[in-house]
């Protein structure tokens, strides 16, 4: 097996577990203009995976720090589903994606990484995204600058 070093991952590989706090909770109290987030609605925010599964991996996320979308109020899931739609046009007019996967993992055993505060993906997916890094290499190679992909989405979702 071979190693692609990737420092950056450090600080969250390595924080305090547990005592930090909700990320995505975090996120949208920090109010920092550098952070990841596309959009702020009413009920929802969007931001970019700070460590995507491929380039332009957004997430609906709503305030409301809950685990499951059942607990979410009627408006803050029309929101939801709403931003997600929004989103895969951006990502479509930013990047011209050849589909994608768009959805939930509910709980740990469903793959949630941060299975406290729901949360939907939209993945834009390319002919080829899964090719030999990432299949027999156990690699992927991100070759984009995560804040000029911020900037793009953002100027994309006030038109």
């Amino acid at each position: 097996m071979k190693f692609l070093h990737a420092p950056w991952r450090w600080s969250f590989l390595s924080r305090p577990r547990g005592r930090r706090g909700c990320v995505f909770c975090g996120a949208v109290e920090e109010n920092d203009p550098d952070d990841l987030i596309v959009y702020r609605g009413d009920h929802n925010f969007v931001i970019l995976n700070k460590y995507p599964y491929s380039t332009g991996h957004l997430m609906v996320v709503p305030y409301a720090h809950v685990s499951l979308p059942d607990g979410l109020s009627r408006d803050a899931s029309k929101e939801m589903w709403s931003c997600m739609l929004r989103a895969r046009m951006a990502l479509e007019k930013c990047f011209s994606p050849d589909g994608f996967n768009m959805g939930m993992n509910l709980g740990a055993a469903a793959g949630a990484g941060i299975k406290d505060h729901v949360h939907l993906h939209v993945v834009p997916r390319w002919r080829g995204d899964a090719n030999f890094m990432a299949v027999t290499g156990d690699t992927r190679v991100m070759s984009y600058d995560i804040k000029e992909v911020t900037r793009l989405l953002r100027e994309e979702w006030t038109k």
